[in-house]
C-alpha cells in the first residue's frame, strides 16, 4: 500500500471518527414504530459544518450513509456500519496513544479484560500468574454478562473476554477457545430451612424464591431445563441479577432464598461461612467458558501475553470438578 493511500485512509477515518460518533453518541432517540435510529447534531457541531462534513465523507465512500428528512437524519444500514467502525477507530487510536506512552516509559502495557461472574476465580488465578512474570502490566477488569462483554469487544473497549460467544447472534465475529468446564451449585443462606439436609431434590426447593440470571443467559437456560426435566413449573417469584454481591446480600437478608452459582464462586463464599452449598445434584451440563477476542482485532502486547499465559497454564486449581485448560488449542488472532 502506497504512502499516499495510507495517508488518505488516515485522513478519511480521522474525519469519520470525529464526526460520525459525535452525531451518534449523545443524541440518539429510538423511533419505536419504525425501529430506526435518528440522529441529531452534537452540541459542539454547527449544523452547516456537520452537514458539509457528512457530504464529504459520503462522497469519499461513494454511498449515502444517512437519509435526510424534515425530522432529521436517519442512518441507513451503510451508515450504521460506518458509525460502528468509526467508533472502533476512535478507541483503537486512544489505545495506540496509551500503549505508545507505556512503551516510551518502559512499562508493561495495559490489559482490558472482561469476565462473567462464574469465571472470576479462574481469571484472578491467571492474572496472579501473569503479573508474577510481568509486574508492570496494568489491568482493568469488567464483570458482566456474556452478551454485554461481547458488545464491549465489538466496540473495542475490551481486549479479551472470558465468556460464551454462543449468546451472540453472530458468533462468527469472534475467535475463541474453550478453557474451562463450569460446574454449577445451588446455594442458600446458612439459615435456610433445607441447609441441614443430607440430600435434596429440585422439588424440595419448589417453594423457595430463586436468584437467577436474566432470560436467555446460559445459566438461566440450564436451570429452566432442570425444572422442565423434573416435571416442575419454573418459579415465577424471581430475583434477576448478574451480581455475586447482590446475590450474597439477598441470601443473607432472606433465609428462604436459593441461587444458582458457579461452583468456584460458591466455594469461595462458603469457605468464609456466608452461604451454604446445598446437596442438590444438577443433571444438565453447562457450556464451557471461552477465551474470546474480536476476529481480526490487533491485540496489544499485554493481551498477547495474557492469551499465551492461558495457553501455557497448568490445570487450574479452582473447583474440584473442573476440566483442564485446553493445551493444544489453536492460537488466536495476534499470537
Amino acid at each position: 500500500m502506497s504512502a499516499m493511500v495510507v495517508s488518505l485512509f488516515v485522513i478519511v477515518w480521522k474525519r469519520a471518527g470525529d464526526i460520525l460518533p459525535a452525531i451518534y453518541d449523545k443524541h440518539v432517540t429510538l423511533n419505536t414504530k419504525r425501529h430506526a435510529y435518528r440522529y441529531k447534531f452534537h452540541s459542539s457541531l454547527t449544523q452547516p459544518g456537520a452537514s458539509k462534513a457528512l457530504q464529504e465523507i459520503e462522497a469519499i465512500f461513494g454511498v449515502p450513509l444517512f437519509v435526510r428528512s424534515s425530522r432529521g437524519l436517519v442512518a441507513n444500514e451503510m451508515g450504521r456500519c460506518a458509525i460502528r467502525y468509526a467508533r472502533l477507530m476512535q478507541t483503537d487510536l486512544a489505545h495506540l496513544r496509551g500503549e505508545m506512552e507505556d512503551i516510551l516509559q518502559g512499562q508493561g502495557g495495559r490489559l482490558n479484560v472482561g469476565v462473567i461472574m462464574g469465571a472470576v476465580p479462574l481469571l484472578t488465578e491467571e492474572l496472579t500468574r501473569l503479573l508474577a512474570q510481568y509486574p508492570d502490566v496494568a489491568v482493568e477488569i469488567v464483570e458482566d454478562t456474556s452478551a454485554r462483554l461481547l458488545h464491549l469487544l465489538d466496540r473495542g473497549r475490551l481486549d479479551v473476554a472470558i465468556c460464551r460467544r454462543s449468546v451472540s447472534a453472530q458468533p462468527q465475529l469472534y475467535d475463541s477457545i474453550d478453557i474451562h468446564h463450569e460446574t454449577l451449585a445451588v446455594v442458600s443462606s446458612i439459615d435456610h430451612p433445607m441447609a441441614g439436609r443430607g440430600h435434596l431434590e429440585l422439588v424440595d426447593l419448589n417453594a423457595s424464591r430463586w436468584v437467577v440470571y436474566s432470560a436467555n443467559m446460559p445459566m438461566r437456560r440450564l436451570l429452566e431445563r432442570e425444572f422442565y426435566e423434573a416435571g416442575l413449573r419454573f418459579p415465577h417469584r424471581l430475583f434477576e441479577t448478574t451480581s455475586a454481591f447482590a446475590t450474597l446480600a439477598l441470601l443473607r437478608r432472606q433465609p428462604d432464598i436459593v441461587a444458582l452459582l458457579a461452583l468456584d464462586v460458591a466455594e469461595f463464599f462458603a469457605s468464609m461461612g456466608v452461604m451454604r452449598i446445598l446437596p442438590l445434584e444438577l443433571k444438565s451440563r453447562s457450556e464451557p467458558y471461552q477465551l474470546v477476542t474480536r476476529r481480526g482485532a490487533a491485540l496489544s502486547r499485554a493481551a498477547q501475553l495474557f492469551l499465551q499465559s492461558f495457553h501455557d497454564a497448568p490445570e487450574p486449581s479452582v473447583g474440584p470438578a473442573n476440566a483442564p485448560v485446553t493445551k493444544n488449542a489453536p492460537k488466536m488472532a495476534g499470537l
